[in-house]
């Protein structure tokens, strides 16, 4: 068989367990230097739009060039997998939560299938060496799965399908196999600017440019000292992540739901209003965020979150004893 052959039957393969694993979409890039991001990259973190994200200045070489992390790398395979949910948690006059903490934690999830992937390669091709990524690691998640040809990244910098919107999980497969690699597909954002007329906070500073010590997201999750006043009243009652840029996107009419069970609402969390919010207890938060990305604020984050957006005053010390 020849090199070129061997390279279109490999890549068939990997397309096809990828499908048989539930990816909606699934890109190849070749593993190489991300030449036109490093001046992008430099320039955000000269600009401090990572806030105290200090991870994001460690490591710059390798969130460039997938070669420093995986010996020999050929081919970097990007996955999109759908958390758009059948149904929206209830938000009139309620606190809110970015839809992709709805269920379990997608690191774990999307981890476990993507280990079965590398050994059907395995079994199926022979001996492939390569690292498993999801949303971990200096990986530039978005930069490869446009790299890739499955979308392009929007001006508020999520990566867009044309198909499906916004909504997915991104994962990649950095693997020392020979590819076909997809081309890049072309920007569809046009002269649209709904992403940046509705970010509540500014955080969209430009077109394609995040300010993200700005974003909800980053200030209810990532950040871990207390809340700036001059957001006091601009988070709309989000207390984990945020979704105003994703749901006002006029590509996001094509989301389709998903059907994946681990990311379903369990019902206690669908039957939490306002009140159940503010009144949450240290027991409660274990048992509706078990194996939850939520997890990650801990406790005392998500009731710092639920203060700050309803004025609600810190408890008395004694009568947080014995939760």
């Amino acid at each position: 068989m020849t090199p070129k052959a061997m390279r279109e039957r490999h890549t068939a393969l990997v397309k096809k367990i990828a499908a048989e694993l539930g990816f909606d979409f699934c890109g190849i890039s070749e593993a190489t230097f991300l030449e036109e991001e490093a001046p992008r990259l430099e320039a955000w973190l000269k600009q401090a739009y990572h806030g105290k994200m200090h991870y994001m200045e460690n490591h710059f070489d390798k969130r460039l060039d997938p070669r420093k992390l995986v010996e020999g790398a050929r081919s970097v395979v990007s996955l999109l997998y759908n958390y758009y949910p059948p149904e929206t948690l209830p938000q009139e006059g309620n606190l809110k939560l970015s839809k992709y903490a709805y269920g379990k934690d997608y690191h774990k999830v999307i981890k476990k299938k993507l280990k079965y992937f590398m050994q059907r390669l395995q079994s199926e091709v022979g001996e492939v060496h390569g690292r498993a990524f999801v949303d971990s690691a200096p990986v530039m998640d978005k930069v490869w799965a446009k790299r890739s040809g499955l979308g392009w990244i929007g001006k508020h910098s999520n990566l867009i399908n044309r198909k499906m919107g916004s909504f997915f999980f991104i994962a990649e497969l950095i693997i020392d196999l020979d590819l076909e690699p997809d081309g890049p597909i072309k920007d569809y954002c046009g002269t649209c600017t709904r992403c940046i007329d509705a970010c509540p906070t500014g955080a969209i500073v430009a077109p394609y440019v995040v300010d993200g010590s700005r974003c909800i997201s980053y200030l209810t999750i990532e950040l871990k000292d207390n809340l700036p006043a001059e957001f006091k009243d601009k988070m709309q009652d989000w207390i984990f992540g945020c979704d105003i840029c994703q749901d006002v996107c006029p590509w996001n009419r094509f989301a389709r739901p998903h059907g994946e069970a681990d990311f379903m609402p369990s019902e206690a969390l669908k039957n939490m209003r306002r009140n159940d919010w503010i009144e949450l207890t240290e027991e409660v938060f274990e048992n509706l965020f078990r194996g939850s990305a939520v997890k990650r604020t801990g406790y005392e984050g998500l009731k710092r979150n639920i203060r700050f957006v309803t004025d609600e005053k810190k408890e008395p010390l004694a009568a947080s004893k014995g939760r």
